[in-house]
């Protein structure tokens, strides 16, 4: 049961989403969470609307599957195989943490400063949602994909485009943390 409650170590899980990566690509499929949203408005029927959101989505069905899959197993995870931990984070970082005014940085995985629901119903937790949100669905369509679907399924699949796309999350991720979250929060 320790094992269970403790994070599955690399050699682990990254064999596991190897295995799952090797029967989508045999069966032709790709794995991506945004397209979901595009499947939903379909659904929805945005399709009558935007020529974007006209396809057969019907074909998509197993894709919604996954997103199911995922909600349930996070659930699960957070609240049956989760157990409160520390977070070893080097000193200076939570110095650096506690300067930006989160108070108990290593102390959970998400920091309240961020995701109670204090600081989402806050004017700043409200627009960092709503221009979070934004910017995350532009870049998703224009990098046609997401980190996961890119990272994952792309680069499993030797995708050039895909390679770029992932040098430029992780770019934007070095800029964010290092210039635009200070901003935010100092």
């Amino acid at each position: 049961m320790e094992f269970i409650l403790q994070p599955w170590p690399w050699y682990i899980s990254g064999p596991l989403i190897a295995l799952i990566m090797f029967i989508l690509i045999y069966f032709g499929k790709t794995f991506g969470m945004s397209s979901n949203l595009r499947t939903l408005c379909a659904i929805g029927g945005a399709g009558k609307k935007v020529k974007f959101f006209d396809f057969d989505w019907k074909a998509q069905r197993w894709n919604l599957v996954v997103v199911l899959g995922a909600i349930i197993g996070g659930f699960i995870a957070h609240h049956f195989l989760s157990v409160p931990t520390n977070i070893d984070l080097n000193p200076k970082t939570v110095e650096d943490l506690a300067v930006l005014g989160f108070d108990n940085a290593g102390k959970s995985l998400l920091p309240n400063e961020l995701y109670s629901w204090d600081a989402v119903f806050s004017i700043k937790g409200l627009l960092i949602l709503i221009i979070g949100g934004f910017l995350v669905g532009f870049g998703t369509r224009y990098a046609g994909g997401c980190t996961s679907g890119h990272a994952i399924t792309g680069l499993s699949s030797l995708q050039l485009p895909s390679l770029v796309a992932v040098i430029g999350f992780f770019l934007g991720g070095l800029i964010m943390i290092h210039l635009i979250f200070p901003l935010i929060f100092g």
